[in-house]
């Protein structure tokens, strides 16, 4: 049987000759450097030193010199807005030093009015339905539009309220001369309220196609005399709004429709001659 001793004492010497084969937790010193390695390691630390320095050197002269362009830019800048000032001001005093006004021209696309028909304040009208020509007062004031009309009856047709009329016309007024007596038949929409100092009454409201220039529209009238008015017609809001623009400067704007029996439309001109501007409610 081997000894304990000589068994202990056998490893230990294998540990001892095998020693530098185990792991060590301690780090590695650093080479020595010689002195040439450590000057020259030294020379190329400075160099990369004064390589950043003169990056930075440049860097900063750029952007100085950036800051002095726009210094100069923002003087030219100040001077030339002090320029255009004393322009605007020299312009609104005029040559003779009072305040000039400026006004704005607005396209009509900007105010929406591209697709809208210019109206005068009074034009031909033309009701295919009845076959002539009227003239009409524009009135944006008004709310329904209005038709001369007498010997208004109502009466029933299918179940529903109609009414049947003439045209309600003075001597004076323009129309086919064919038509005058004939009578108009169309159903009633609805029927409005009317407050008058004899009274409150009820007129009906009737719907006739009507034309205006290149306008052609299904108008809802308001049927009540207005023979001794100037105008046998009176356009309101309901038919203005969002088609028509008004100018009140003037008149006749669109030409005269032609209906069987009527005068030619360049004789409109001798029927607009004795017009009245002013115009009852």
């Amino acid at each position: 049987m081997r000894h304990p001793l000589l068994h202990t004492g056998a490893l230990s010497l294998a540990l001892l000759l095998f020693g530098c084969a185990v792991p060590s937790d301690r780090p590695e010193p650093d080479p020595v450097l010689t002195p040439d390695e450590f000057a020259t390691r030294i020379d190329r630390l400075e160099t990369e030193m004064v390589s950043r320095c003169d990056a930075q050197h440049e860097l900063l002269a750029t952007h100085v010199q950036r800051q002095e362009l726009m210094d100069t830019d923002m003087r030219e800048f100040g001077s030339l807005l002090r320029h255009l000032r004393a322009d605007i001001e020299r312009l609104e005093r005029g040559d003779d030093g009072e305040p000039v006004v400026v006004s704005r021209e607005c396209a009509a696309d900007e105010l929406g009015l591209a697709n809208k028909a210019v109206v005068g304040r009074s034009e031909w009208i033309g009701l295919p339905d009845a076959g002539t020509y009227l003239k009409a007062r524009i009135d944006s004031g008004a709310n329904t539009s209005s038709l001369s009309a007498t010997d208004i009856t109502r009466f029933e047709r299918d179940g529903e309220d109609w009414v049947r009329f003439k045209l309600g016309l003075g001597e004076n007024d323009v129309a086919v001369e064919g038509v005058r007596d004939d009578w108009i038949e169309a159903p009633i929409e609805r029927r409005v309220r009317v407050l008058q100092a004899a009274g409150e009454t009820s007129r009906p409201v009737v719907s006739l196609l009507m034309t205006l220039g290149p306008i052609r529209e299904t108008v809802e009238f308001t049927l009540n005399d207005r023979s001794h008015l100037n105008y046998p017609v009176l356009l309101g809001r309901r038919f203005l709004m969002d088609i028509t623009v008004i100018d009140v400067a003037e008149s006749y704007i669109h030409e005269r429709p032609e209906f069987p029996g009527g005068r030619p439309a360049e004789e409109a001109e001798q029927d607009e001659a004795g017009d009245q501007d002013d115009e009852e409610a």
